[in-house]
């Protein structure tokens, strides 16, 4: 029986782990091809292409700084040499900080808004250049751009820039029938050895109607209905995937 997404070549960034690593499985195990790539961690996302790999799909672990447009482009260039295109993109590559105002160097700030913002920005810019129509673009955005959070001016600004980049980019890719979505987490369980954020201070006034914390897997569902056929009419959407913590 032919997979939803049979054929299809998917890109997801920051998949080493989590979040990330859920949704590429996730595309994975409904037929895509998918290239997972990572700044840092190289043997986690190997071991991500690997699992790929076993579910009889293709799979390449790609390694670069997101905000350099030149490793961008290197980036791309490789995709469309192994793969002739990409018809999902999943910009879910990010850092998380959390630092009082007054102490939130320039660099630091610089660093988190190339990390979300710029990266997304140029991965979107060179994969809709390998796209056609019915591709998807699906950005990872967060709670607290809606919500606002203390001592996160940077990933806050990130995260909300996302939102405003996501209702661009649907409107302008619209015309050549590619959609551009945002899915918003809110609380979920994961591993943040990595993420520089152990507990994270906001968690602790964000508790779900539901009061439970979400999995990576949650996450990754809606990823998987957005870049799927039943996507087809949701575009320019910030999705918020969330147990009712948050409420639009």
């Amino acid at each position: 029986m032919t997979k939803a997404l049979e054929g299809k070549v998917a890109v997801v960034t920051g998949a080493a782990r989590n979040i990330g690593r859920a949704i590429a499985l996730a595309l994975a195990a409904d037929g895509a091809d998918v290239v997972v790539t990572t700044r840092s961690s190289r043997a986690a996302v190997e071991s991500v292409a690997a699992e790929i790999q076993t579910l009889g799909r293709r799979s390449s672990a790609l390694f670069g700084d997101l905000g350099d447009p030149g490793q961008v482009a290197a980036l791309f260039a490789e995709i469309e040499k192994v793969h002739g295109r990409v018809d999902i993109l999943v910009n879910n590559a990010a850092v998380r900080r959390e630092t009082p105002l007054t102490e939130i160097s320039f660099e630091a700030w610089r660093e988190v808004l190339s990390s979300i913002l710029d990266a997304s920005f140029l991965c979107a810019q060179a994969a809709t250049r390998l796209m056609q129509e019915g591709a998807r673009i699906i950005n990872i955005g967060g709670l607290t751009a809606h919500s606002g959070a203390s001592e996160r001016a940077h990933v806050v600004s990130a995260k909300a820039g996302l939102v405003g980049l996501t209702k661009a980019l649907a409107t302008e890719l619209a015309p050549r029938g590619i959609t551009a979505n945002l899915v918003a987490p809110g609380r979920i369980a994961t591993d943040r050895k990595a993420s520089g954020v152990a507990d994270p201070k906001h968690h602790a006034r964000h508790e779900s109607l539901l009061g439970i914390a979400g999995t990576p897997e949650d996450v990754a569902a809606m990823v998987r209905h957005l870049a799927g056929p039943h996507g087809r009419y949701i575009t320019g959407q910030t999705i918020h995937i969330n147990g009712g913590i948050y409420l639009p």
